[in-house]
């Protein structure tokens, strides 16, 4: 108090002045503060995205995978990206991904051509109806489209008769780009001649999806396994292969070639001469079908639908850290011994303790275990690793990569499959762009509950808030009056 009444008692002229000095000196702070606000602003806004913004979404929706920085670092050709959108109609998740990519490689390019200024631009690359924020990667004379409906994925949900919508945008953009720069796609040749099963419609296309040219062949009028042949697929024979033929595969994979055998039992007969190709290795099949005992380790109430436990591996890591379950319908258990002739074998997927396999096999009348039945547990999917560096992966059920059942399993059986084969022909940075969730996880919570969070945020906070505002304002007018 002394202090205000000493300053009035100042000549005007010197209180002017101090306060003209004061008013100048935060006048002049004031104008340091907001420059430096305007050019930290200029220079935030200068920086890429990815160093800007964090995304802090469940899925990682504005984020992309190591998998694509991969792909897109080892770039040596220049690749355009042309964003086909009519102006005032971007996709703000689109927008953000192609950003990501122009600012991760020199050589991509985003070029954005709106139908209306330009109405025949997609018509040199494809004959479909072109929407809105579709896509055209290209490089040199190699194009990719990439339709809205290959970015914004609609999947059937078994469970609830509804449809899981999913953005797929980084791995439809990354498939293209390594597409458009490869002057070569790895071959994978499917063996035919023994019944086997077209491959399910989401398996293809996700093998079309990253690159890999599928051929058609039979064993039984070629004297070798094709010298272009980056991989063999055997999938779902119903009837055994010759004995030459099992000397061919054996040769094959002897001399460094890559083999994925999706087989499990059959209804008719047996695949004893198949099956010899991992018994070389010390790798026997049980006769009959695995039941699986522990509820925990089955789906659907259906003790032969498994749900195997996944022993970390390159090819079940991916599954393991986000949670998913494969599912092995109508199985066949595999043991692995001791002799393994110098391979390494590696058991993926294993059954539990309280499994075992029932000799009666598709003409079982019960589930429970009889005489002759042989215990578990059992390996349901095996890698064998030779010194040659040929490689062998066996998944023992011809149904687990069906269409069905990879819907129920959320898509973990085809991403499984998918980490198999793209293991094999060496592209592993291809083996985990999964699309991205784009449904809803409410929290649902009980109505007492309920209740118990409205009486805390309608009654008890407010009244804490004012009953700390009151204490403030009282304890401040006490010190006021003790100064006083």
């Amino acid at each position: 108090m002394k202090k205000i009444l000493s300053f009035f008692r100042i000549d005007p002229a010197a209180r002017n002045r101090i306060a003209f000095q004061g008013g100048s000196y935060s006048l002049m702070i004031t104008a340091i503060v907001l420059a430096l606000v305007i050019v930290v602003n200029i220079f935030v806004s200068a920086l890429p995205t990815t160093l800007t913004k964090y995304d802090i979404s469940s899925t990682k929706l504005y984020s992309i995978t190591s998998n694509t920085k991969v792909v897109v670092n080892a770039l040596e050709k220049d690749v355009t990206i042309y964003w086909i959108v009519q102006s005032g109609e971007e996709d703000e998740v689109i927008e953000n991904l192609l950003s990501k990519y122009d600012s991760l490689s020199d050589h991509i390019e985003v070029v954005k051509k709106n139908p209306d200024v330009y109405p025949t631009f997609a018509e040199q690359y494809t004959s479909e109806t072109v929407e809105n924020n579709s896509l055209v990667v290209e490089c040199g004379d190699k194009y990719r489209f990439i339709g809205y409906d290959d970015i914004y994925l609609a999947e059937a949900d078994l469970y609830s008769y509804s449809y899981n919508t999913s953005f797929d945008g980084e791995g439809a953009i990354t498939s293209a780009i390594d597409y458009v720069v490869s002057d070569e796609q790895p071959q994978v040749y499917v063996l035919e001649g023994h019944g086997e099963a077209d491959l399910p419609e989401t398996f293809r296309e996700q093998i079309e999806k990253e690159n890999m040219e599928l051929q058609t062949f039979s064993l039984l009028n070629v004297d070798s396994i094709p010298e272009d042949a980056d991989c063999i697929l055997i999938y779902a024979p119903s009837s055994d292969i010759s004995t030459e033929e099992k000397d061919l595969l054996a040769d094959y994979v002897a001399d460094g070639g890559k083999l994925m055998v999706v087989a499990g039992p059959v209804q008719d007969g047996s695949l004893d001469n198949l099956y010899s190709v991992i018994g070389d290795y010390g790798v026997s099949a049980a006769d009959g079908i695995v039941v699986e005992g522990d509820r925990e380790h089955y789906a659907f109430q259906s003790p032969l639908a498994l749900m195997p436990d996944m022993n970390s591996s390159d090819l079940t890591d991916s599954l393991i850290e986000e949670h998913y379950y494969p599912i092995f319908p109508i199985a066949q258990g595999l043991t692995v011994g001791e002799d393994t002739a110098g391979a390494t074998v590696t058991e993926l997927l294993t059954t539990s303790d309280a499994s075992f396999s029932k000799q009666d096999g598709y003409d079982m009348t019960t589930y429970d275990k009889e005489d002759g039945d042989i215990d578990g547990p059992f390996a349901v999917a095996v890698s064998v690793e030779c010194t040659s560096g040929g490689r062998i992966l066996w998944f023992a059920s011809s149904s687990f990569l069906e269409d069905m059942y990879n819907a129920y399993s959320s898509g973990a059986n085809v991403n499984l499959g998918m980490n198999g084969l793209s293991s094999l022909i060496g592209e592993s940075e291809a083996m985990a762009i999964r699309s991205k969730s784009l449904n809803y996880n409410y929290l649902t919570i009980s109505d007492s509950t309920s209740s118990l969070l409205k009486v805390i945020m309608i009654g008890v906070f407010p009244l804490a808030y004012l009953g700390i505002g009151i204490y403030v304002v009282l304890r401040r007018r006490r010190g006021q009056n003790e100064a006083v």
